[in-house]
């Protein structure tokens, strides 16, 4: 490939971004940077991480794979040579790993005073449990976020690794990185975002929070407005199988919902605590009468808060998705399209996911500026895919 620095678009072309490859919110974070026009050198160990998807892990899009072994004292010199003339660095390691290797906030800040520094993990850079291993539903456990998740009142129901590695985890990274530079342009100065899943997670509940504050929040599920203890604002079966979701929470949408799913007349009063289980009991008889395609006519465009639960394949072709066109066609892969959206500096797709760790090595290199690239892959220090350390 031919690989020149600038290659993205959006509000952050010309941000220089070295990332340390690892698993889940890192790449995710550094994905949406890439997504909004920061050149991002991904450095990844050879032979690529264990959960790597190739070609097809759209965690990686958008910038060149590079492979280092960061146990050779050279690939290290390597990386702070990137440093000198980046503005962030992203690692996802344990505490104390990066400096082990010899490439922490430290050694990395005396190269480059105003680089920022992120840290993504999931306990956090201190605290007892900080050397424990751990994964998304482990990390939004102790917040007492996973506990009110789901509609089944016998245990709570994880959401994938949405909540964690990607709300409480890549968000709050990328949210924490992009204060710290616009920090660093007043101070002169960059610093360390110690970007944790469990703090992140906390943060992202505090509405919940606010409830339980309040007393007006029952700590079990499907007990509360937002859990589906509100028949409408629940989830219901339709004739064929497939499901709607309705969430008429305000009285004038609950008014044109109960209207359009022909109940006004027989609903029980909403407000009244004692009928709550026979109004879901005819909201959900009601539902399935129709098919999910036969409701969806019925509500579409409404505000009656209605919508169709769709699978992953069908979202592309809904009429709204795809007149806003949030998923796009890419290098053959179907993908979510950049995301928020900007009126001057749009952001657009690049570089599809490398098929495999150090499939950029010497172009991207080359590209940032490396003394002796030929050397590196010659002494193994870094390795270019095709090619074999002389």
């Amino acid at each position: 490939m031919s690989y020149e620095l600038g290659h993205g678009t959006g509000p952050l072309k010309g941000l220089r971004v070295v990332e340390i490859a690892g698993i889940g919110p890192s790449p995710h974070a550094c994905m949406i940077l890439a997504d909004l026009g920061a050149d991002v050198l991904r450095v990844e160990r050879p032979g690529g991480q264990m959960l790597a998807g190739g070609s097809h892990d759209l965690l990686n899009r958008g910038r060149p794979s590079v492979a280092l072994d960061l146990k050779n004292p050279e690939a290290v010199a390597t990386v702070l040579e990137l440093v000198e003339n980046a503005d962030v660095l992203v690692e996802g390691m344990r505490p104390g790993v990066a400096e082990r290797l010899g490439f922490g906030p430290e050694q990395c800040h005396r190269r480059n005073p105003r680089l920022v520094y992120g840290r993504m993990t999931g306990w956090g850079q201190d605290g007892p449990w900080s050397q424990a291993a751990g994964h998304d539903m482990n990390y939004i456990a102790i917040t007492g976020t996973l506990f009110g998740l789901g509609q089944v009142k016998e245990k709570p129901q994880f959401p994938a690794n949405l909540v964690g590695d990607f709300g409480g985890g890549s968000t709050y990274l990328v949210i924490g990185i992009l204060a710290a530079l616009l920090e660093a342009k007043a101070s002169g100065r960059g610093q360390v975002v110690d970007a944790a899943i469990v703090d992140g997670t906390a943060n992202l509940n505090a509405m919940t929070t606010a409830f339980l504050a309040s007393g007006n929040f029952r700590e079990e599920r499907a007990a509360n407005l937002l859990d589906g203890g509100a028949p409408y604002y629940d989830i219901y079966e339709t004739a064929d199988g497939e499901h709607m979701a309705v969430g008429a929470l305000e009285p004038q949408f609950y008014a044109q919902f109960v209207e359009l799913l022909g109940i006004a007349d027989t609903a029980p009063d909403r407000f009244d605590l004692e009928r709550t289980d026979e109004l879901r009991a005819v909201i959900a008889a009601r539902f399935r009468e129709r098919t999910r395609d036969e409701w969806c006519a019925v509500f579409d465009g409404t505000d009656a808060c209605v919508s169709p639960i769709l699978r992953m394949s069908e979202a592309p072709d809904h009429p709204h998705i795809k007149g806003r066109e949030v998923f796009v066609e890419h290098e053959g892969i179907v993908q979510p399209q950049p995301a928020p959206r900007f009126s001057r500096t749009r952001a657009t797709l690049s570089l599809p996911p490398a098929p495999a760790a150090g499939a950029h090595t010497r172009e991207a290199l080359v590209a940032w500026g490396v003394a002796d690239v030929d050397g590196l892959i010659e002494r193994g220090a870094a390795v270019q895919v095709g090619e074999s350390p002389a």
